[in-house]
Formats: structure tokens, C-alpha cells, sequence
């Protein structure tokens, strides 16, 4: 996992669908999703929160946390969101950046979400590894996290 990845909202893009959609070129085999380079590699400062959020359309703060405001409303729907519908929480995410560091939060990530057949990364979004899991996705186009 690279700091790169890691959006000012906390969000860790090498977990979502879309990224990993891109890097392991699902539209060739056989699947419509939309590929994500990650909000900064694309150059927006972060997908989430940068239209709401003027000190991040600007580019003024790397992390959420940065803010004086932190976390915002905002922040706290996102994250309650991923929380109960994907198994990771922005501002645990963020928290953790600003009180160890990037690089431990990097290699905790590579940990808690290092694939256990394959070490390949699982998704956030559903629960599976797109190296082993395909074929349960081609299954349940809309699978999330054990549910058939």
C-alpha cells in the first residue's frame, strides 16, 4: 500500500471496488465498474469530502485532521456510513495517521486487509479478494461482506 492511496478523508482508495477494479482490469473480464486511480493520483484531493469542503478543494490540508472542525458532520456521515456498511472507519483511519504515523497506519492496513490464500488486497466494499474471490462477485454482482 502506498500514502498515495491514502485520501484526507481517511479513506484507504486501495481498498475500494473502483481502484481495484482498474488495477486488476475487471471490464475485461466481463464486469461494468467504473476504475479509479485514487482521489489524489487523480488529482483530486479527496472524493469524499473535497466538494463540501473548502480547505480540501484547495488543497490547503493533506488530512482531514488537519481542520480545526475535524472531524466535521460531514466526516462523521461518511464514516458512519463505511462503518456499518464496510468494515473500516475513516476517522479511526485518520486518528491513527495523526497520533503514530503514515507509515505505521501503511503496514497496519497491509495487515488487517492482506487476503489470507493469496496476499492479495480485499476490497472494503464487499469483502472479497478479486484474485481469489471472482467468481462469487460474477455470482452476486452486488455482493457485500457474506451476504448471498
Amino acid at each position: 500500500m502506498e500514502e498515495a492511496l491514502i485520501a484526507p478523508c481517511g479513506m484507504n482508495c486501495s481498498l475500494c471496488i473502483n481502484y481495484q477494479s482498474m488495477k486488476e482490469d475487471l471490464k475485461k473480464k466481463g464486469f461494468r465498474r467504473q476504475y479509479c486511480p485514487g482521489c489524489i493520483p487523480r488529482g483530486e484531493n479527496c472524493t469524499h469530502m473535497g466538494d463540501q469542503c473548502e480547505l480540501l478543494a484547495k488543497g490547503s490540508v493533506r488530512f482531514c485532521f488537519e481542520c480545526k472542525a475535524f472531524p466535521c458532520k460531514r466526516l462523521k456521515a461518511l464514516d458512519k456510513r463505511y462503518r456499518t456498511k464496510y468494515h473500516m472507519s475513516m476517522i479511526e483511519n485518520l486518528e491513527f495517521i495523526r497520533d503514530n504515523s503514515i507509515d505505521l497506519f501503511l503496514k497496519k492496513e497491509e495487515e488487517k486487509w492482506r487476503c489470507p490464500e493469496c496476499g492479495g488486497v480485499i476490497c472494503c466494499h464487499n469483502g472479497l479478494c478479486l484474485n481469489c474471490n471472482l467468481d462469487t462477485l460474477r455470482k452476486n454482482k452486488k455482493y457485500r461482506w457474506n451476504e448471498e
